[in-house]
């Protein structure tokens, strides 16, 4: 018996594998910071998200769809990256029946919208068709209208959460244009077919196939029509979207060339990649807030030109309010500057002013209380409330999803040691907000 299986859609994974994605969706449904060109999409488009997986290939007892990282499970972060297009107007995450509560709690917790949950099938195909055939119900389970049916069904993997908005374009024009669209990746690997004794029969060449991959886009006349005539065969072993719609309704999809961003969390490692990619994302920028202080305004210049070697960008300003109020819903790190003891109440303040503005609900903001102590001012061995304190609001700012630092740095008049601290401020702040750890929260550092 012959393996010749060249659909490479479940795990395909080489040398670019895992790829950071140029733009990772990090703001609310419909908030995006980085706006690309407005896409104008003039017919009704919904999304399809099989994920009923067990999971077996990560070895953990959790399905890795509903593993977490940075406070939330993987399927919370591919329902956002749809969530926030504007033109797509309702998704279906398919889940196996004994977690239907827990996503529906995952929606509920990160306050996620245009979402549906449908009880999922025995295997991915199964599973897939109650999708569709939930975006066609009308009242009770009788097929709705047409005119309230999607034209457009986008099929994508749960468990993939780098996908960018033009990409779904692509997908989704073309589906309407051709009936199917599917993303495609050339493949890394030579593809061997096996005899039933494991030697090697005869290898494809590489250069004339390539791997599926998702999304694939589908009218839903298509897709349907393609669940409604295919086998029990095809049910049970099938994983294929693409192969249906052209065997059982005769639409030969358009292939289009994928971003290497569309990698499938497949293994344990993956999970790892993933997290350290949104992290690298969260922690590209940090606004430095200096209180109107010159001497906090120094210091921050300082952390600014610091900062270029060290890869990210920070904007300096006295407050926030007024315009200033927009880095509240545009980013994920703070730095305050305090040059008194009082300082903490100013990091009470953005502690407010976040929980205000929602900012904690999907990713934990990092706050790094720097405190500038003056030349005569005693050292902190004088005092023990200074660290009991900022543990204390660090405890209770973690149980509202916000990481809090503390860093203490002399004024020195020594133009070379004060130097010398300003670099160490600057090399610790990046390390802390890049490694967003729970473990050093409530830490007053000394740099």
């Amino acid at each position: 018996m012959e393996v010749n299986n060249t659909d490479m859609q479940g795990d395909h994974c080489g040398p670019d594998r895992p790829a950071h994605p140029g733009i990772f969706p990090t703001g609310e449904a419909g908030k995006s910071e980085h706006k690309p060109a407005e896409r104008s999409v003039d017919f009704p488009v919904s999304v399809v998200l099989p994920a009923g997986g067990t999971g077996e290939r990560t070895g953990l007892q959790t399905p890795k769809q509903f593993c977490s990282f940075l406070g939330r499970p993987l399927i919370s972060y591919t329902t956002q990256a749809f969530e926030r297009v504007s033109w797509i107007q309702c998704i279906v995450v398919v889940v196996a029946k004994e977690n239907t509560d827990l996503m529906t709690d995952i929606i509920q917790r990160f306050q996620h919208r245009k979402v549906r949950v449908v009880p999922g099938g025995s295997t991915r195909h199964r599973s897939i068709c109650n999708g569709v055939l939930a975006l066609g119900e009308g009242e009770g389970e009788e097929q709705s209208p047409a005119a309230d049916r999607p034209k457009v069904v986008i099929i994508h993997d749960a468990v993939r959460p780098f996908v960018e908005e033009d990409f779904l374009y692509k997908i989704a024009m073309a589906a309407k244009e051709h009936g199917a669209a599917g993303a495609i990746r050339p493949l890394v690997s030579t593809v061997i077919a096996t005899t039933s004794e494991g030697y090697l029969d005869h290898s494809l060449e590489r250069a004339k196939y390539r791997a599926s991959e998702m999304p694939q886009g589908f009218t839903y006349d298509v897709i349907y029509q393609a669940y409604q005539r295919c086998t029990e065969s095809d049910f049970e072993f099938g994983t294929e979207c693409l192969h249906l719609a052209l065997q059982y309704c005769g639409t030969n999809a358009k292939l289009i060339q994928g971003p290497p961003t569309l990698w499938k969390v497949t293994y344990k490692r993956d999970l790892a990649a993933a997290e350290s990619i949104i992290k690298e994302t969260l922690s590209q920028s940090a606004c430095i807030i200096t209180g109107g202080s010159a001497h906090a305004a120094t210091l921050a210049d300082g952390l600014q030109k610091a900062a270029e070697g060290l890869h990210m960008e920070l904007d300096v300003i006295q407050d926030l309010m007024g315009e200033n109020t927009g880095y509240l819903l545009k980013e994920w790190n703070f730095i305050q500057i305090s040059v008194n003891r009082s300082g903490l109440s100013e990091v009470e303040d953005l502690l407010k002013d976040l929980e205000a503005a929602n900012r904690a609900l999907l990713h934990p903001p990092v706050i790094i209380w720097v405190h500038l102590r003056a030349s005569d001012e005693p050292s902190i061995s004088g005092t023990v409330a200074e660290p009991a304190a900022i543990m204390d609001l660090a405890s209770a700012a973690k149980l509202r999803n916000v990481l809090l630092y503390g860093i203490q740095v002399h004024q020195s008049k020594d133009t070379e040691r004060w130097e010398r601290s300003v670099l160490k401020v600057a090399e610790i702040t990046s390390a802390l907000i890049r490694e967003r750890s729970p473990a050093l929260v409530g830490q007053l550092l000394q740099a």
